[in-house]
């Protein structure tokens, strides 16, 4: 967690405390209500239990109030992320044994969950296609960190320039179909996640409407002057993108 996000933390809690348990009606207080979800969103890799949330609350009262704290923050401050990664993890590991006992999951050997959900009709495209699909990523505690469908605008890319789940999953499904994929961490974004959405070691479920597959064009000359490279797609979202 950033210094900037416990800061966040401290005024959202110091200017709610006045006001604790009341509906926000100023604009004021729905801007610190709003800075309350994100902070919620911020700490969802942890998975709470209500007790445990009550002792975040007692560190953040404390720091804002100036009473000693029980630990130093310099010792314990370092641990957050391996926190976040083992509980993220623990909570994977559950939500996976389930999932493969559901109806119609089919689990390939690189950990893949694919469901079916709607059928297609034709071939399935190939691992050098661009595809043009519409799509909705969660995590498993069911937060919505990408959804083409929102953005209004479906997403396209080479289906071999995507994490491994897409490249797999994707190339499982027929133009016009429907599929879910549950993606182990190992297939989508590993221990380094996607910050600040995905956190390390998530597990991560797509839903994806497969609108369209064409070959691949070679890349054209760069123009003189241009970066042979080119440059970030600002459609694209977080699926195209390699580990």
């Amino acid at each position: 967690m950033s210094k900037t996000l416990v800061l966040a933390v401290a005024l959202s809690f110091a200017a709610a405390g006045s006001a604790r348990a009341q509906t926000p009606k100023t604009e004021e207080e729905k801007t610190f209500y709003a800075l309350g979800l994100a902070i919620g969103r911020s700490l969802g890799a942890f998975n709470l239990s209500k007790p445990e949330l009550d002792i975040v609350k007692k560190g953040i009262t404390d720091s804002v109030t100036g009473v000693k704290p029980v630990v130093e923050l310099e010792a314990y401050g370092p641990k957050f992320d391996d926190l976040a990664k083992s509980r993220t993890e623990a909570v994977s590991k559950t939500f996976l044994a389930k999932a493969e006992k559901e109806k119609g999951a089919v689990v390939s050997p690189s950990g893949l969950i694919y469901s079916e959900l709607k059928a297609g009709t034709g071939a399935q495209p190939k691992p050098t296609d661009t595809v043009k699909v519409h799509y909705k990523g969660t995590l498993v505690n069911g937060t919505e960190f990408d959804s083409s469908y929102k953005r209004g605008q479906p997403t396209e890319f080479p289906l071999n320039g995507v994490i491994p789940c897409w490249t797999e999953g994707v190339g499982k499904m027929k133009l016009g179909g429907k599929s879910k994929l549950i993606c182990p961490s190992k297939i989508a974004y590993g221990d380094r996640g996607h910050p600040p959405t995905i956190p390390g070691g998530a597990t991560l479920i797509f839903e994806v409407e497969l609108l369209e597959a064409k070959a691949t064009p070679p890349p054209a000359a760069p123009a003189p002057g241009q970066n042979p490279f080119g440059g970030p797609n600002p459609n694209m979202s977080v699926p195209p993108v390699k580990k």
